[in-house]
């Protein structure tokens, strides 16, 4: 997929407003329409036990934050992990049974040489300890300032709830 969108390579980029992702129809999303919002870039899966809970929490966030912060929240399913084994139209599916209130993109791998220069490049900017860079499971979550620099990332444990008080630095 990035070749085809032909994104600047992750280690040359300054930010995530540089590079341009699909959605999860196929349109083309150049990430600078994203500048000035804080965001929070998460992997999803529509078959992990976290998915009802975290689409619930980010559904509320947004609606505490959407309007009044500005606050953005991008999904990107991934079945690196196996559970995300659906095509766009079911993924798309799902998300609009959990009236789901914030952007889906295509599914993307997170991991290897495959992994999207998106993820690439935020797994750089921000490595994940014990892991390095690698993103262990889905629901990994980074947040993303309004200049499109990843500055924190967080596991699955880390409900979306408690980004309450994580944001509050960056709005």
């Amino acid at each position: 997929m990035d070749k085809i969108i032909n994104n600047p390579h992750y280690t040359r980029a300054q930010t995530l407003h540089e590079f341009t992702v699909k959605d999860i129809k196929g349109n083309l999303v150049k990430l600078d329409k994203f500048k000035g919002h804080v965001c929070i870039y998460v992997d999803t899966a529509t078959n992990s036990p976290f998915t009802d809970m975290h689409y619930a929490q980010f559904n509320n966030l947004m609606d505490k934050f959407a309007d009044t912060n500005g606050l953005r929240i991008l999904a990107f399913p991934c079945n690196q992990f196996g559970m995300e084994p659906g095509t766009p139209e079911s993924i798309a599916a799902h998300a609009e049974k959990h009236n789901v209130k914030f952007d889906i993109f295509a599914k993307i791998d997170v991991n290897g040489e495959t992994a999207c220069d998106v993820w690439k490049f935020m797994k750089a900017k921000v490595p994940g300890g014990a892991h390095g860079n690698m993103i262990k499971t889905n629901y990994t979550k980074f947040i993303v300032t309004k200049q499109g620099m990843p500055v924190e990332r967080h596991g699955p444990e880390v409900q979306p709830v408690e980004f309450e008080q994580l944001l509050n630095p960056y709005w």
